[in-house]
């Protein structure tokens, strides 16, 4: 453990000394290299023991070097930890030479240790690390780490392209091979982070390079370990073929799905060109256009392979450019492949290779079918028979998506039917395996990024929301974040009541989907568990239409159910469940979603059902306290939205929101939307709003909101219920007092109610309202009315603007002089 210690007594240039514990055994070549630290205010600086270097600046963050340092504050007493502190280093020269040699150690840990050191140095001067054809032998993954990390511009970069290249043009006699194993991951991080820096004359070696690795690779197994004998020896051990995964002896070339004993130099760089081919078919479209000086005409057999001449696609693809000859070897060697996945393994772990291996083979036939697209048609015989294969197995659902994936991309071209595919991927995929975490991320992966393909070319994809929302339901946290994306695709005018009604039902769903599990895993008769009358009822032949509904596999068979009550009741014990309540949580969010994507495709009629919707549905939810508020909310801000956006649609709904707010009950249950309800009548029931609002319209408003408020002002509430919200009362007070100056003759109602409103409560408290500060905001809106409509000219201006008064905003715009002096009156008065 290396840790710092000083003296008691601290200067700001006082001496730290290094102590490097001895069973620190791979620190122990840096041991002569730490005598001591000098820390000043802005550097540390660093002296040796044998005078041989004076101090230097080290460019490098020491907190780097362990996590456990900390150094004393010079100005405090608790410590400060160094990564707090701003010092930089520059290493020695015998320092950095040592580590730069430790990067060759046989011991890996010093391998780590000292690139993550040099790693945070600047860029090396000298030639310490420029690996050539010389010494490319010993370089490593950690030693790639810093060449890449310290390349100073793309130039660094293209020069060490050049010189990876270089070395795997030498044959296996010439050096150790083994450094090969870690080109390909260099050349792949360049291409990634920086496919500039490769010319076009790289991409045309490594083209026939991996060409030369995944056709024509060793048939015969490497040496293996000795299986013991006495007569066991270099002699008596010929090379044997290689084997398939079932154990017969393979026919073809080498892939990744053969086996052996043991894997000769080639055949490991066929596995490793495997594994990096999609990558490298993807990005060296981007490499820059340089001159080119690379030998067009292939060569690039390793000596010794032998094609037959009879192959006439063989020898025809020797006259090919070397990108397009990659791709032909590449549809070969996938077609391989697919055809070894076949066989039946006789390991587990095989299995799964052979999955992965069709994942990234059909994969690597879309990449190749997209550039080159005369392949497509020899292509999809291949593709269609291995779904036609796997089709019936959900075990390959995550290879099959992928093989949706090439459908997606050429099933128009080939002229195929899809059908069966969307289908499996929207039918059987969610509904049965949406407890699979990883095919839920990979689905919605693929959801994501086709969203445009799918909405244009596949129907089956906006009818399957009931299916895909089980995704959600089941694991809400994880998946929140792709159906943010997703579901403004989801939003039609055909789809938006019944995705409404399924948003809602959410929690509902998740419920469901427990019990479906827990009726497959537990017996009907468990008499060591507990027992749930939801499970009973989920089973129950009566009540299963109503779970049936919710577990649908795609819309149109209704928006809802009529006994939605008769469910939530039957779920009562499901509310406080973890995934329940999780899945809960979410549909605010997803509300808010809906609401913002359906105001941009729906008509007026389409938001009149909408908030026909709401009004029901407000009162329709699984009894989760919290949920129920948090949609109350949503459904009032958006209600405020919709009728601002369309002022006719009060109108048009005038007779279910006057039913909405004439019920009593509503102002204690629902005070959220019941609020914004009033609001709403008393602000948009206008002639200025709608032509066809008459009087009478306006008149059984009145009497409606009248009836309400007075029956809460004239009497105590119920034993154990709350008083009315005091924002309640005060709305429906400024309601009325809108309705009456849009029509006079209802202004003498209006004021002899809030003459008497000010009269009881002169009295003291009253039983309608607990709180002494809230009457008081009540009486003082009550009274500022009253003398509005004392002038009925001067109320309605004030209470019903017109739109040339109210448009403007002239205190809000910033472009004008008002709101300066506004404020500039508010900090006058604030200040007195």
């Amino acid at each position: 453990m290396c840790t710092f210690q000083t003296d008691d007594s601290f200067t700001p240039s006082c001496l730290y000394s290094v102590q490097l514990s001895p069973e620190s055994a791979f620190l122990s070549p840096l041991q002569p290299l730490f005598p001591c630290f000098s820390l000043t205010s802005h550097s540390l600086s660093v002296a040796l023991s044998d005078g041989m270097l004076k101090h230097k600046e080290l460019q490098l963050p020491i907190h780097q070097c362990h996590p456990s340092i900390s150094v004393p504050n010079p100005f405090f007493t608790t410590p400060l930890p160094l990564s707090t502190v701003a010092i930089h280093f520059r290493l020695p020269p015998e320092l950095q030479k040592r580590l730069v040699s430790l990067l060759s150690s046989p011991v890996e840990q010093l391998q780590v240790l000292s690139s993550a050191v040099l790693r945070e140095t600047l860029p090396l001067s000298g030639q310490e690390l420029n690996y050539n054809q010389e010494n490319i032998g010993q370089l490593n993954s950690h030693a790639a780490a810093l060449l890449l990390s310290q390349a100073g511009s793309r130039a660094d970069l293209s020069s060490l392209c050049a010189q990876l290249l270089r070395s795997l043009e030498s044959r296996q006699s010439e050096g150790p091979a083994h450094c090969l194993t870690h080109t390909l991951p260099i050349l792949n991080t360049v291409l990634t982070h920086s496919p500039e820096s490769l010319t076009e004359d790289h991409v045309t070696l490594l083209s026939k390079k991996l060409v030369d690795w995944l056709r024509y690779a060793s048939i015969t197994q490497g040496v293996g370990a000795s299986s013991g004998g006495f007569f066991t020896g270099p002699r008596s051990r010929q090379p044997a073929p290689i084997a398939e995964l079932d154990g017969t002896v393979s026919g073809d070339f080498f892939t990744v799905l053969c086996v052996g004993q043991g894997f000769t130099d080639d055949q490991w760089m066929n596995v490793y060109s495997f594994s990096m081919l999609r990558h490298w078919l993807l990005t060296y479209h981007s490499v820059s256009n340089g001159n080119t000086t690379a030998d067009t005409d292939d060569r690039s057999e390793v000596d010794g392979s032998v094609v037959s001449m009879v192959s006439a696609t063989s020898s025809s693809s020797r006259l090919l450019p070397p990108k397009e000859r990659l791709r032909e070897k590449a549809f070969q060697y996938c077609q391989r492949l697919i055809e070894q996945s076949d066989r039946k393994a006789h390991k587990k772990t095989d299995t799964d290779l052979q999955k992965a291996c069709l994942v990234e083979a059909v994969c690597i036939l879309d990449c190749v079918c997209v550039e080159d697209t005369s392949l497509v048609f020899r292509t999809f015989p291949c593709i269609k028979g291995l779904f036609g294969r796997l089709s019936s197995d959900l075990s390959f659902a995550r290879v099959l998506l992928p093989i949706a994936q090439f459908y997606l991309n050429h099933g128009e071209m080939a002229a195929v039917d899809c059908e069966s595919v969307w289908n499996l991927v929207f039918g059987r995929f969610p509904a049965e395996l949406f407890n699979d975490h990883f095919l839920a991320h990979e689905l919605l992966r693929f959801l994501r990024l086709n969203l445009e393909s799918l909405q244009l070319r596949v129907p089956q994809y906006t009818h399957s929301f009931p299916n895909l929302l089980k995704l959600l339901a089941w694991d809400s946290p994880a998946l929140v974040d792709d159906f943010v994306d997703l579901l403004p695709s989801l939003v039609t005018t055909g789809t938006a009541v019944e995705l409404l009604h399924t948003l809602l039902d959410l929690p509902c769903l998740s419920a469901t989907l427990v019990l479906q599990l827990r009726s497959v895993c537990l017996p009907i008769a468990d008499p060591g568990g507990r027992g749930l009358l939801s499970l009973d009822a989920f089973r129950n032949p009566s009540f299963r239409g109503l779970f049936l509904f919710l577990l649908r596999t795609e819309a149109g068979s209704g928006d809802t159910i009529d006994r939605l009550s008769t469910l939530h009741e039957l779920l009562a014990e499901a509310a406080d469940w973890p995934r329940v309540v999780q899945c809960a949580q979410t549909v605010p969010v997803l509300l808010h979603i809906f609401f913002n994507t359906v105001i941009t495709v729906a008509d007026e009629k389409l938001l009149a059902h909408l908030i026909l919707v709401m009004l029901e549905r407000s009162s329709l939810l699984l009894n989760i306290p919290k949920y129920c508020r948090e949609i109350h909310r949503v459904f009032s801000c958006h209600l405020l939205r919709l009728c601002k956006l369309h002022p006719s649609l009060v109108v048009d709904q005038s007779h279910e929101l006057l039913e909405f707010a004439g019920a009593t009950a509503n102002v204690y249950s629902k005070e959220e939307i019941y609020t914004h309800v009033v609001w709403v009548l008393g602000e948009y029931l206008s002639v200025s709003c709608d032509s066809r609002c008459s009087v009478s319209l306006i008149t059984s408003c009145f009497e409606a909101l009248e009836a309400v408020l007075f029956e809460i002002t004239s009497s105590a509430p119920a034993p154990g219920a709350v008083c009315a919200a005091p924002r309640v009362i005060t709305t429906l007070m400024s309601a009325l007092a809108k309705l009456a100056s849009r029509s006079h003759d209802l202004i003498p109602r209006v004021s002899l109610f809030l003459s008497k409103l000010r009269t009881v409560t002169r009295g003291g408290s009253v039983a309608w309202c607990s709180d002494e500060d809230d009457l008081v905001a009540i009486v003082t809106r009550g009274e500022e009315l009253w003398s509005l409509l004392k002038a009925p000219g001067v109320a309605q201006s004030v209470l019903t603007p017109p739109p040339h008064v109210t448009t403007p905003q002239w205190h809000r715009d910033i472009n004008v002089a008002m709101p300066l002096r506004l404020r500039a009156l508010t900090n006058l008065t604030h200040s007195q």
